[in-house]
């Protein structure tokens, strides 16, 4: 028995090894490209806020990323989708995704299109990592792992929160079950990618949040499942217009060159209508405001309607900074009818929006502990245990599975609304 078991400890500590490898691998390779990519959406970005001629140009950036895809032989709809699908099943992913993610969603930042990033970075690091799986001939099971040590090594990366974008890779594929092998592997890439990206003068996100209470009684807490409730139907509310929206547009408009043609003149009319650039690109700079305690109260409706449209008829990006600009915007503007102060309700209705559209309550402590630093972290923790039970199962990603009942111990395996 002595015998076996040193064989067997010694067969884990060459998986450990190997383990080690392709993170360092992954953790560099795709903590570069998501770093360049950062670098290219912030050069747009500015472009795009410099030049307001450029926003004229989005229809016809529209039928450029149509083109673009139907020349790439891959299907314009599908995004994040495609990559939880090819972990959840294995299916292979193109190497020719992760440039057309590359530059399609720098296009539409460029010309004003009102979408975020952090999708982006899920697909240009699982299709980077899917493939460097592949080249390596590993089994099934391994490149799953693999392409979700891409997925977390991207979005830590881009956005600089290594922990949360970890658990994300591992949690947003099928609800209620966690491919728990893969921790070690995600959590060395992350860390690997966010740290070069720091040293490739990449960014950290955080926010100092104010006015969060000090004392803790039975008011707040009310007041705080409250707050909560209202999150779970604005996420519901989030995913059922994203989904219309874009059914709508492709019902009515089913050639795919009119359909985003259209879109884009419809978000470039709204942003002109509107008179600010606000809600073109991710919205970094309104979320900051809103965390600041600064926020109108059609702000959230707004850059739902556009984002949308954006992603809705087929340009690229992202849904994650838009769906935080939605949560801060909306806690900022609402907070004082439940008794909160502005700048905190911001907070809890980024990571409380964020929990109810992706079933990840995890993920969302961890982006809180990441954004915030942690400070009555339980109280965050309580406002998206709210918004996880009671948003129903509708989700962003239409290829997202819940496995287990969000009311009870039961197994129900079915995809999101």
């Amino acid at each position: 028995m002595d015998k076996e078991y040193w064989i067997k400890q010694a067969k884990n500590a060459l998986i450990f090894v190997r383990w080690c490898v392709f993170a360092v691998i992954i953790g560099v390779v795709v903590g570069a490209a998501a770093t360049a990519f950062h670098h290219a959406l912030a050069w747009a970005g500015a472009m795009q806020q410099a030049h307001d001629w450029l926003l004229y140009l989005l229809p016809g950036a529209g039928v450029f990323i149509a083109f673009w895809y139907r020349k790439a032989d891959m299907p314009l709809e599908r995004g994040t989708n495609f990559i939880l699908t090819s972990v959840r099943e294995n299916h292979p992913v193109r190497l020719r995704l992760a440039p057309s993610i590359f530059i399609t969603s720098v296009l539409t930042h460029l010309c004003g299109g009102s979408a975020g990033r952090e999708g982006a970075a899920l697909q240009l690091g699982g299709a980077i990592s899917g493939n460097i799986g592949h080249w390596m001939r590993l089994d099934d099971r391994d490149s799953r792992t693999i392409t979700m040590c891409g997925m977390a090594a991207g979005f830590a990366a881009l956005f600089g929160t290594p922990l949360a974008a970890s658990v994300f890779a591992m949690e947003v594929i099928s609800v209620g079950v966690m491919y728990y092998a893969a921790l070690f592997p995600c959590v060395l890439a992350s860390v690997i990618a966010h740290q070069l990206a720091i040293r490739l003068g990449g960014e950290t996100t955080a926010f100092t949040l104010s006015g969060v209470p000090r004392e803790v009684d039975a008011v707040l807490l009310l007041r705080l499942v409250a707050f909560g409730v209202v999150c779970a139907v604005l996420s519901a509310v989030v995913c059922i217009v994203f989904h219309r929206i874009g059914h709508a547009f492709k019902h009515y408009l089913p050639n795919q060159y009119l359909c985003i043609a259209v879109g884009g003149a419809a978000v470039a009319v709204l942003s002109l209508l509107l008179g600010t650039r606000d809600y073109n690109g991710a919205g970094m700079q309104v979320i900051e405001r809103a965390v600041a305690g600064e926020a109108s109260w059609a702000a959230c409706f707004i850059k739902l309607v556009l984002t949308a449209i954006t992603i809705g008829v087929g340009y690229k990006g992202g849904e994650i900074v838009p769906v935080l600009f939605i949560g801060a915007t909306f806690g900022a503007a609402y907070g004082g009818f439940f008794g909160l102060a502005s700048s905190f309700a911001a907070g809890l209705g980024m990571v409380g929006v964020f929990c109810g559209v992706t079933n990840s309550p995890l993920t969302s402590i961890l982006l809180a502990y990441e954004l915030f630093g942690g400070d009555r972290l339980a109280l965050f923790a309580l406002v998206i245990a709210v918004s996880y039970m009671l948003s129903g199962y509708y989700g962003l990603y239409s290829e997202q599975k819940i496995l287990y009942s969000k009311m009870r111990p039961q197994f129900i395996d079915r995809k999101t609304k």
